[in-house]
């Protein structure tokens, strides 16, 4: 039987103001090593970047995210414990600085994942 891995996604946007090449390049120097400060029991943290696609017709739209955030934990009582803090909004106060000066914190979102992968046959 394979082990459960939990996994929390954030979905988040950039403060107003800010430039995605100016975001992106604060979580990657800055923010990321805050979260990885408080990693204790995460054992992978992943950032992936959007960029909108080209629409059929016309310019591309744009999105309501800039990054999604996702992080694993093997352990289910840390994972709750992980959970628990960031839907009540009880996180470090290193953390919440610098999530103002970083996200549009209002328009965040996060979301419990259980991921089902299909194997596909390929001839």
């Amino acid at each position: 039987m394979t082990k459960a891995t939990y996994k929390l996604v954030l979905l988040l946007r950039r403060r107003p103001g800010m430039s995605v090449k100016d975001f992106r390049d604060y979580y990657e120097t800055r923010h990321r090593l805050i979260g990885e400060k408080f990693s204790d029991g995460v054992v992978r943290y992943v950032r992936r970047y959007l960029d909108p696609a080209p629409q059929a017709i016309g310019a591309a739209a744009e999105l309501p995210f800039d990054v999604i955030t996702e992080v694993w934990f093997d352990d289910k009582a840390i994972y709750d414990q992980v959970l628990a803090a960031t839907a009540t909004g009880n996180l470090p106060d290193e953390v919440i600085a610098d999530e103002e000066r970083l996200f549009d914190r209002p328009k965040s979102r996060v979301a419990c994942v259980t991921e089902v992968e299909s194997t596909l046959w390929n001839p």
